[in-house]
């Protein structure tokens, strides 16, 4: 296939994908109901109803500003050959092999921080400010970018820099040893990540002693799960949603819970919410999950093998020449058909986990502590209650409320 041939290829992706996700987020703001349905008066009242309304507006707006913006820079680039250019400017100042990819990637993330960072700003102090969401500091905000800029150069540029040499020394078969590294790496990250990873950024404290932490001991007990790893993070310091987790495996097991949830929350729902998460852990989803990312990962990678030494496709980047970096610009474009089909049979696989960590949390709990502990989440994060239906085929990796509410019923 020649060059122009896989431009427009790429140019085609790049322009349907963004006319599609557009077509969805119209066809979800169409599927509102302005006005208080009956079936949610219990539990939302018309003032914060509008609120919630009105969020949804603002977010929606936002996002097709955003996506438009981001969607005509890259066709641009794309078109008039700008990463090719980016190549023949860095290939003089540093050499060809692995420094040139790594300067490369680094120099577009730059470059794309650059782009993203004033709407970064306005969602975080402006959007979700303006509508008591924000508890992020102007302090908070830099050294979060400022750790992410290290994770990102230590974790990112270490697994890159990796991935390129194997494309360089190994051959075809790079791809093999490149997923074993991969899958090791996601079992490392799913084990340690609390440990790890998430202090840096929120302080993890372990559950004091009380009625809560009562409460949770025995539930688990009843359960057959020994639990002492329970954790509240500082989730208020960055905004008022609240939210829980289940993070590791076997000993290494840990269940998070927000401030935020803790202090909204009754310990009857709470406990509820540790039973749904308990029961991603005994239905194995927590497993599963990682076996089909590791999975999912072979087959990008197996995928890319295929086209990563093309000439033909580094020229349709502008390049001159084969360049690695380029290819896995265009592979990452390339391959997003695939990945959007992968994403939606995750999302129904997911909703359906969901369905059952609720059903477990039903036969094991309360329906009801988790009905009401699950409207209330959905109230104060201002959530949509009437998602279109392929919005939520395609994007919801849980089920909208009223589905939850009615399964649990």
């Amino acid at each position: 296939m020649d060059s122009q041939t896989i431009l427009v290829i790429i140019l085609s992706i790049v322009s349907i994908d963004y006319l599609y996700n557009q077509i969805l987020d119209f066809v979800n703001i169409k599927a509102r109901k302005t006005s208080l349905p009956s079936e949610v008066e219990s539990f939302y009242d018309s003032e914060k109803y509008a609120k919630s309304q009105a969020y949804q507006k603002a977010q929606s707006n936002f996002s097709f500003l955003t996506s438009g913006i981001s969607f005509l820079a890259s066709f641009l680039i794309l078109l008039l050959g700008g990463f090719g250019l980016l190549d023949s400017l860095l290939r003089p100042l540093v050499g060809d092999g692995l420094v040139l990819s790594l300067c490369f990637f680094g120099v577009l993330f730059i470059l794309s921080d650059l782009l993203t960072l004033p709407f970064s700003i306005y969602s975080t102090f402006v959007i979700e400010e303006k509508f008591g969401f924000n508890k992020t500091t102007i302090k908070t905000f830099v050294l979060d970018k400022l750790k992410g800029y290290l994770l990102t150069i230590i974790i990112g540029g270490s697994l890159i820099s990796l991935l390129i040499y194997l494309i360089l020394t190994i051959g075809n078969n790079f791809w093999i040893y490149f997923w074993v590294v991969a899958a090791v790496f996601m079992l490392f990250v799913n084990m340690f990540y609390t440990s790890l990873i998430l202090p840096l950024f929120n302080k993890l404290t372990s559950l004091e002693d009380g009625e809560l932490k009562d409460a949770i001991k025995n539930y688990s007990n009843s359960v057959n799960f020994p639990l002492d790893n329970v954790y509240v993070i500082d989730g208020s310091k960055r905004s008022n949603k609240a939210n829980a987790f289940f993070s590791g495996l076997g000993k290494r097991k840990k269940i998070v819970l927000y401030d935020t949830l803790i202090n909204n929350h009754t310990t009857e729902e709470l406990v509820a919410v540790l039973a749904h998460e308990v029961g991603h852990y005994k239905k194995k989803h927590i497993f599963s999950g990682l076996v089909m990312s590791i999975v999912q990962i072979g087959l990008m990678l197996f995928i890319m093998s295929l086209i990563i030494y093309s000439k033909e496709t580094s020229l349709a980047l502008g390049g001159n020449q084969l360049a690695v970096h380029l290819n896995l610009l265009a592979f990452g474009i390339l391959y997003s058909p695939i990945s959007t089909i992968i994403g939606v049979i995750s999302n129904i696989i997911s909703r359906k986990n969901e369905f059952e960590a609720d059903n477990y949390a039903k036969e094991t709990y309360s329906a009801k502590s988790l009905q009401e502990a699950l409207k209330k989440l959905s109230v104060d994060s201002l959530s949509n209650l009437y998602p279109h239906p392929a919005y939520v085929f395609i994007h919801y990796s849980h089920p909208p409320l009223l589905k939850r509410l009615e399964a649990l019923s």
